[in-house]
């Protein structure tokens, strides 16, 4: 099969990594891709904003089948556009991409599946926001209702911080996707990140991993759109997977089959889970960064036999299979992440860590010049461990992230020791 792999990530770079081992596949592009993507996969121009174009690219190359990395192009709708021209996607259409798109249709949406889910409301004009910020008090989340790139979310501990979350997203900080905004109730437990494959009437899993958003160590400072995640989650054993699938995920696939907009493609289903069981604290329609990375790590099925069948509407038959093998992933990020980074600086020592045992580097805002690897924006970096246990992945992660070269940027120290007996 000939495949094209949109996205520029460590995410992407993990999902063409794995599937270039498939035996089914002929030749693998990725557009616009980083140059780790660039030595398993041939990287191409394409503007993948205008879906014509993306289209015309398809016809032209005999393309099988597109897999969408980020958010974006499927929340605008380029799974339309390709089934309109005959091209398989793996990735839901414009309308179940709204689960990701717009908090506010998600939560409805779960009032109308009985999915456990945050109290909440949701507001279009600020002085209402406010009024209930006040009268409801902190903790409590704020979120903007679009796409923010992982940015628009507070968890505001204080009434101060809930204000200025809300006066933030009104005025336009997060642009359109701030023009509504969602306030609902914090959530407490153990957050974990389900993923799930679906052909629009079935779900299997595909994996669970911890992510760590927060900045900082112990968790602290500002969100980003990841730090570090590990898999597997020791907490989630095969009892609470089968609530999970069955209480939010079959729920969720269910009633997008009902509205008439089958959801093709992976659903990440972010949850807080606690002695009552899980909770749902938003869905995304891809994979996570850096979930991702320590997923398709362990992952032993071929990626391509299951992203075509969910393209399909073939899934019935398949599994996914993992190795038992833990895998811990740290992100290096550019210092002043998720605030303003400088681009330019050179990364060295990638081609001696990569020979590194059971380590993997995985390539994400990178750019090259002058025939070095440099840094082109914030998360610059997944570097993924594995081992037979928690302790090994995260010596051998951390290991190869020390012997990078590269005073500019930073990591956390703490990723995976949530999961520490």
């Amino acid at each position: 099969m000939n495949v094209l792999l949109i996205g520029s990530g460590a995410r992407e770079h993990a999902i063409a990594v794995s599937l270039a081992r498939s035996p089914r596949l002929t030749k693998l592009f990725v557009s616009p891709g980083n140059p780790g993507c660039a030595e398993v996969a041939q990287s191409v121009a394409i503007g993948v904003d205008d879906h014509e174009e993306v289209v015309r690219f398809c016809l032209l190359n005999k393309i099988d089948l597109v897999v969408v990395g980020p958010e974006g192009p499927l929340v605008a709708g380029i799974a339309d556009a390709l089934a309109a021209a005959g091209v398989l996607c793996f990735g839901p259409s414009k309308a179940a991409a709204r689960l990701e798109g717009s908090k506010a249709f998600t939560k409805e949406f779960c009032d109308e599946c009985k999915i456990p889910t945050a109290a909440y409301r949701r507001f279009r004009q600020i002085e209402p926001a406010l009024a209930y910020v006040r009268a409801h008090g902190a903790p409590i989340v704020i979120k903007a209702d679009g796409l923010a790139s992982g940015k628009g979310v507070v968890v505001a501990a204080s009434l101060e911080e809930a204000t200025q979350a809300v006066v933030d997203c009104f005025d336009g900080r997060f642009g359109a996707a701030g023009s509504e905004i969602v306030a609902e109730e914090m959530l407490v437990g153990q957050e974990v990140s389900y993923f799930a494959l679906s052909d629009g009437r079935r779900a299997i899993p595909f994996g669970v991993a911890q992510d760590h958003k927060r900045v900082g160590d112990g968790d602290t400072g500002p969100n980003t759109g990841g730090m570090g995640a590990y898999a597997p989650v020791p907490f989630v054993d095969d009892a609470m997977s089968a609530r999970i699938l069955a209480e939010i995920v079959e729920p969720a696939i269910r009633g997008m089959a009902r509205r008439g907009t089958p959801f093709r493609g992976v659903l990440f289903a972010g949850l807080m889970i606690d002695r009552t069981g899980p909770k749902l604290i938003e869905f995304n329609v891809r994979f996570g960064d850096p979930e991702a990375q320590v997923l398709f790590e362990r992952l032993q099925t071929d990626p391509l036999e299951l992203f075509a069948a969910c393209a399909r509407g073939e899934l019935g038959g398949l599994e996914t299979r993992m190795s038992g093998d833990t895998a811990v992933g740290v992100v290096m990020a550019t210092k002043g992440y998720p605030g303003q980074t400088q681009s330019g600086s050179k990364v060295l020592g990638l081609r001696e860590v990569a020979r590194l045992d059971s380590t993997r580097v995985l390539q994400g805002a990178t750019v090259v010049r002058d025939g070095q690897i440099c840094a082109n924006g914030g998360r610059v970096l997944t570097i993924v461990g594995v081992g037979g246990d928690l302790k090994m992945a995260r010596r051998r992660a951390y290991d190869a992230v020390r012997a990078i070269d590269w005073p500019e940027g930073y990591f956390r120290n703490d990723i995976g020791l949530r999961a520490a007996p």
